[in-house]
């Protein structure tokens, strides 16, 4: 898995959001478009495309996209 995929997978799950504002320290939850809906759709993104079950409160630990492709690395 490149980290760079998996930051335009991850923008992907915003709609409104263009994918220029996404980098590896990008602090996702600080982005107005983020709520509940978007991390159940990276949850599920992260489920289907990179076959890795991720959870609700693992996201929530996180704060930067780097931190969530790190822990699918430590999951896979």
């Amino acid at each position: 898995m490149e980290l760079s995929q998996f930051i335009q997978d991850f923008a992907s799950c915003f709609e409104d959001t263009d994918a220029s504002e996404f980098t590896a320290t990008t602090t996702f939850k600080d982005l107005d478009e983020w709520d509940s809906l978007t991390t159940l759709a990276i949850i599920g993104m992260c489920n289907k495309k990179y076959a890795t079950k991720v959870t609700g409160a693992e996201i929530r630990e996180s704060a930067t996209i780097q931190d969530v492709y790190n822990l699918l690395t430590t999951k896979q």
